[in-house]
């Protein structure tokens, strides 16, 4: 499902289509023999998976007569992906768009979606899904009292998985199945191992109906949910971290979405990933692959990682051939504020080519910085933001 070579007619046709790009370097560093396979969504219109979803769930709307031109405003809770889709979709359609979303969410999806024109209401992050102060309460609040206002609910909307059995599913069979296999680089030509990570969990049912009803029953199917959430099964798996806040943005809730479908086979396997190893995980994508992404793809990498080196797992890991597709939400566009990037960034020890320089420049009468410890640090230096009414989030640091 390559993008159409041609003039598009806005930015709607611009959605998905995404690359699934070999994570070879991660994969040698690992040790494993298999075919480590990125889908890296945020080269899609809105930068994430939730573009899909997002047109999706509009056009549909509109095709049944729920969305009327002129009349309708668009309320949604959301960690802020699915809004900045939304945001996209009706600013290309002309609906008025609210989103409402947790105070742990970035700076940056807010602005992002006040510059698509979308009216944002922060909630506090440790309210309960059912509580009339989360990010769900309020936006039903606003839906019952602004006439035209119509909630989507990715949480409950078919079109949430079936945008992703439709689109996200069929781009990675066909790149998968359009690749030959090489003495250099061998391929079973099919898609062995589907890693995700779950939020409303539209994405990963999505995606795994799409390989297991048309192209590979046996697909080893992989969630991967925070510690602190409630998603995995067995249920014993959620106890350790059991109600604790994390930092990751965008997967894991508090209870279980309609659209995450609990039907064996779905999903086969869960792993539970910590925010320390998630964030490593985002270092080695964009340090050894190049690849700007953000917090929940290092969720997703880690998860994948540490399933491939299990008893369940080892053995794709170890086959050459075996094609393992792990799926990466979105960029880092939305977290450069955050905390445990800029600590990422900008603190990291200094580099033998950093003191290189320092030395070389050690004897400059300019402004130029020559100590290697100043052109490594920076948060503290160079990110002191004066922004009022800053989210409050668990890593935000407070200026």
């Amino acid at each position: 499902m390559a993008r159409p070579v041609r003039i598009l007619d806005n930015a709607l046709e611009a959605v998905g289509y995404t690359p699934l790009v070999r994570l070879d370097k991660i994969a040698q560093a690992e040790g494993l023999q298999c075919n480590l396979l990125g889908k890296v969504e945020y080269t899609s219109a809105g930068g994430s998976v939730k573009d899909r979803i997002a047109k999706r769930m509009v056009e549909q709307a509109e095709k049944e007569g729920k969305l009327i031109p002129g009349q309708s405003v668009v309320i949604e809770p959301t960690s802020g992906n699915t809004g900045i889709g939304l945001a996209m979709a009706c600013a290309v359609k002309g609906y008025s768009v609210i989103i409402t979303m947790p105070h742990k969410m970035s700076l940056e999806k807010e602005a992002a979606l006040r510059a698509l024109g979308a009216e944002v209401v922060r909630t506090p992050t440790e309210a309960a899904w059912d509580s009339p102060e989360s990010h769900i309460g309020v936006a039903q609040k606003l839906q019952r009292q602004i006439p035209g206002g119509i909630i989507l609910d990715q949480y409950r909307n078919v079109n949430n998985p079936l945008a992703h059995e439709l689109t996200t599913g069929p781009e990675i069979i066909d790149a998968v199945v359009a690749t030959p296999s090489t003495g250099l680089k061998p391929s079973s030509g099919l898609v062995d191992v589907m890693v995700a990570g779950a939020g409303t969990g539209g994405t990963i049912t999505g995606i795994s109906r799409a390989i297991k009803k048309t192209h590979n029953s046996k697909c080893a199917v992989v969630g991967v949910d925070p510690k602190g959430s409630i998603l995995a099964l067995p249920n014993e798996l959620n106890r350790d971290g059991e109600g604790e806040l994390y930092i990751v943005e965008g997967i894991g809730y508090d209870f279980v979405p309609d659209v995450l479908s609990r039907d064996p086979g779905t999903v086969d396997y869960w792993i539970k990933t910590g925010d320390e190893e998630s964030f490593e995980a985002v270092r080695k994508l964009m340090r050894l692959e190049g690849l700007l992404v953000g917090g929940s793809s290092g969720s997703a990498l880690s998860g994948a990682l540490r399933w491939l080196k299990s008893d369940e797992g080892k053995r794709y890991g170890q086959t050459k051939g075996v094609n393992v597709v792990v799926l990466l939400p979105d960029g880092i566009r939305n977290y450069m504020s955050k905390p445990w990037f800029l600590k990422m960034a900008l603190e990291a020890e200094p580099s033998s080519l950093a003191k290189q320089i320092s030395a070389i420049l050690q004897d400059s009468k300019s402004g130029v910085e020559t100590v290697s410890e100043a052109l490594a640090e920076g948060i503290e230096a160079r990110t002191k933001p004066d922004i009022p009414n800053r989210p409050d989030a668990p890593d935000e640091v407070t200026y």
